[in-house]
């Protein structure tokens, strides 16, 4: 089962499981992480999801959306490595997965 580092803005670190074909906001969800809310339960609306990847992860998670890019455009503190975790699937391929957790949704 491929693992997923979520880091909270202040630097407390998380390390979950995460079922392959399930979104990294839902493995979140599914494991009480703050920071990770996901009011539209990962329809790309409402950008509650938004995590930064780690840039060593940038290039192996698939690229982001159009529908994505739009919600992201009205996120708060978006970063080049900003990304919807509702809209990455987790695969094998992903396990050790870095993601860091923005401070507007604390």
């Amino acid at each position: 089962m491929p693992k997923i580092l979520f880091i909270e803005h202040n630097g407390k670190q998380h390390v979950v499981d995460a079922e392959s074909g399930k979104s990294v906001m839902q493995t979140a969800v599914d494991n009480l992480l703050p920071g990770i809310i996901g009011d539209c339960g990962g329809a790309c609306s409402c950008a509650t999801c938004h995590g930064y990847v780690d840039p060593a992860w940038q290039d192996r998670v698939d690229p982001k959306g159009e529908n994505e890019e739009m919600m992201l455009d009205g996120a708060m503190n978006v970063e080049p490595t900003s990304r919807l975790t509702c809209q990455i699937s987790m695969k094998a391929e992903l396990d050790g997965l870095v993601v860091r957790l923005p401070a507007s949704q604390f």
